[in-house]
């Protein structure tokens, strides 16, 4: 996780990376940033949104904004765990996020029971006001993945990730009881971020050219939303194509009666 902060501004850049990509890449990152302090751990997230999930809807269109709420913890969760309430906003390229900490069961209380209380603040006040502009939010998607963070051995502000064995979860509405998900990912497949301040590395991006390595657009609440959306869309083709399939038995067997 490295150093708590509240505020974030900076620009990611997201890359789907094969494995030989992932070695490739990694072997030189480590020439100029190291895992942090946590090492690999497992990140969980509860996205929030309207029953009829206008968040992540008006997220696919791509619009020039957009913004999302979760509520983030890193391994197993209980009452006491520290989580995150973060809102993530995007804005012509660059990301700008806002969070707050606490307990998690005072954390997720609050976006979930209507008498729910956190500490005030700036961003607490700023998280209220989400909620009230979107009505009815409710937990919508649990998104949990294994994350590697590495930060900048000079450079501070630099820092990139790589997400794997990355899952969705509709039915799952709370971090204590996390069940397994579908993947967003192939086997052997990762996620890689680039986080910067300013401009990259020349070096890095003369590494990326080298082994092709290019820009993705990926969104794992959009990809999971996406996922669900086209299991509904086979599930419901089913059902037509069975009751079709028993309307059309039943008159054959009317036919042959008469």
């Amino acid at each position: 996780m490295g150093e708590y902060r509240e505020v974030f501004q900076r620009k990611e850049i997201k890359y789907l990376l094969s494995n030989e990509q992932y070695q490739g890449i990694l072997e030189f990152l480590q020439t100029i940033a190291k895992v942090d302090a946590y090492g690999l751990s497992r990140i969980n997230n509860i996205y929030y949104d309207t029953p009829d999930y206008r968040l992540i809807r008006q997220s696919l269109e791509k619009p020039l904004y957009k913004e999302k709420l979760r509520l983030r913890t890193y391994g197993d969760t209980t009452d006491d765990t520290n989580a995150f309430i973060e809102i993530k906003k995007k804005y012509d390229g660059i990301v700008y996020k806002r969070r707050i900490t606490g307990k998690y069961k005072a954390m997720h209380d609050y976006l979930t029971d209507e008498n729910g209380r956190i500490e005030d603040s700036q961003i607490a006040r700023e998280i209220e006001a989400f909620r009230e502009y979107y009505k009815d939010l409710q937990p919508a998607m649990s998104i949990c993945y294994d994350r590697t963070a590495m930060a900048g051995i000079t450079d501070k502000d630099f820092r990139v990730t790589f997400d794997s064995h990355i899952e969705w979860n509709a039915s799952c509405r709370d971090l204590r009881e996390l069940e397994s998900g579908r993947p967003l990912l192939q086997e052997g497949q990762y996620l890689m971020e680039l986080k910067v301040a300013n401009a990259f590395p020349i070096e890095l991006s003369r590494k990326l050219s080298e082994l092709q390595i290019f820009p993705a657009s990926f969104s794992k609440y959009g990809a999971g939303y996406t996922q669900m959306i086209r299991d509904d869309i086979l599930q419901k083709a089913e059902v037509i194509t069975d009751n079709a399939y028993g309307r059309n038995r039943n008159r054959k067997g009317e036919m042959a009666y008469v």
